[in-house]
């Protein structure tokens, strides 16, 4: 298997953990999403850029970015409805600049 190329992320998260207060910690569940996963989530979804855009901030391909928009975006459909936390940690990324 091919190793992973390095992504460059802008803006690393604050705050890592969320969670639902509705349930109590010892039953909850969580999934984990990647810093990479949240920077593309942010520059795509937030700051509305196009897969292109995101490809060249990241320095990735674009069908890169596409593969880890669909999975960033399964994991937090997956948090929402079955109502589990999402921990944003580890990936393959190189943090540059400051945070937002």
């Amino acid at each position: 298997m091919r190793p992973k190329k390095t992504r460059w992320v802008k803006c690393e998260p604050g705050e890592r953990c969320f969670r639902p207060q509705c349930k109590p910690q010892s039953k909850l569940e969580g999934v984990n999403l990647a810093i990479d996963e949240f920077e593309a989530i942010r520059l795509a979804d937030l700051e509305k850029l196009t897969q292109a855009e995101v490809a060249r901030r990241m320095k990735v391909h674009r069908s890169t970015i596409s593969r880890i928009l669909a999975s960033a975006h399964e994991k937090i459909a997956d948090a929402f409805v079955n109502i589990k936390a999402v921990k944003i940690e580890g990936g393959c990324c190189k943090i540059v600049g400051g945070k937002k």
